[in-house]
């Protein structure tokens, strides 16, 4: 029998922790089902980030492969003028454009036209360039502005063998100063590049002036430098280039020497 007066006890109450796992288990929300575009959201992102990135590296590489300049067309050998060296090409102006901008020469090799004026892109140093060293117009056009020559060989025609290219360093190493300002070899030309765009195996530039060669004439080539490549008129104002690098020179002597008229 049981003693009616045991006292029984309470039965325990519930510890907090399993008070709050309690509430826990009541107040836990199952989430709602995702749609497949919210399950898909995210590796969409990843992949048009990476479709992005591709196509900004193609981007990169094209313009990097793609040429810095196009010509409309290829010049042609005109029928010589008695008394003079080479052929007059018509100016193609002489703007400046920026690094990475295409130039479209309208006729090709050309002897004026747009061209970079940045340090290290043109005007360019005056050097034997070799076959695969990527000189362009875009730089050695700047040259021709202030008045240096540019001598273009083409290999497709065969003025790449050991011999040729030997010849045009005793050419470069023998270059005479200009004729009006003096200024030395090697300061603004003689620049002697690889070009193809041209119809002879060789070809001297001056601003707006071409002489063309199927041999390598150094003595014909200097002169056709000194007698084009610094002009003035009689009244001693330049002709040529653009950008002389003196003053002009006084006038000729033909023009101080034409009569004054007496006093009256």
């Amino acid at each position: 029998m049981s003693d009616p007066n045991r006292r029984t006890s309470p039965p325990p109450k519930s510890g907090p922790g399993t008070s709050h796992a309690v509430r826990r288990e009541t107040n836990r929300q199952h989430p709602e089902p995702q749609t497949a575009m919210q399950r898909l959201r995210t590796p969409l992102l990843a992949l048009l980030l990476v479709v992005l990135a591709g196509g900004g590296l193609v981007f990169v590489f094209a313009a990097a492969a793609s040429p810095a300049y196009a010509c409309t067309g290829i010049d042609t050998v005109a029928s010589p003028v008695a008394g003079e060296l080479g052929q007059v090409q018509p100016d193609m102006g002489n703007g400046h454009v920026q690094t990475g901008d295409k130039i479209t020469y309208p006729v090709c090799p050309p002897a004026s036209g747009k061209h970079i004026a940045k340090v290290g892109y043109g005007p360019l140093t005056p050097t034997v360039y070799g076959p695969d060293d990527g000189s362009v117009p875009n730089g050695w056009v700047h040259n021709l502005e202030h008045g240096g020559l540019v001598l273009l060989y083409s290999c497709t025609k065969g003025a790449c063998d050991d011999a040729a290219i030997a010849s045009l360093r005793t050419f470069s190493a023998g270059f005479p100063a200009s004729a009006l300002c003096g200024i030395p070899a090697g300061s603004i030309g003689p620049v002697i590049a690889r070009f193809e765009e041209m119809p002879t195996r060789f070809a001297a530039l001056v601003w707006d002036r071409v002489l063309y060669l199927d041999t390598l004439d150094a003595a014909k080539i200097s002169e056709f430098y000194t007698r084009y490549a610094e002009r003035v008129d009689i009244a001693g104002k330049w002709i040529a280039p653009p950008e002389p690098q003196c003053a002009a020179p006084a006038p000729s002597a033909a023009a101080s020497a034409a009569p004054t008229p007496s006093p009256s």
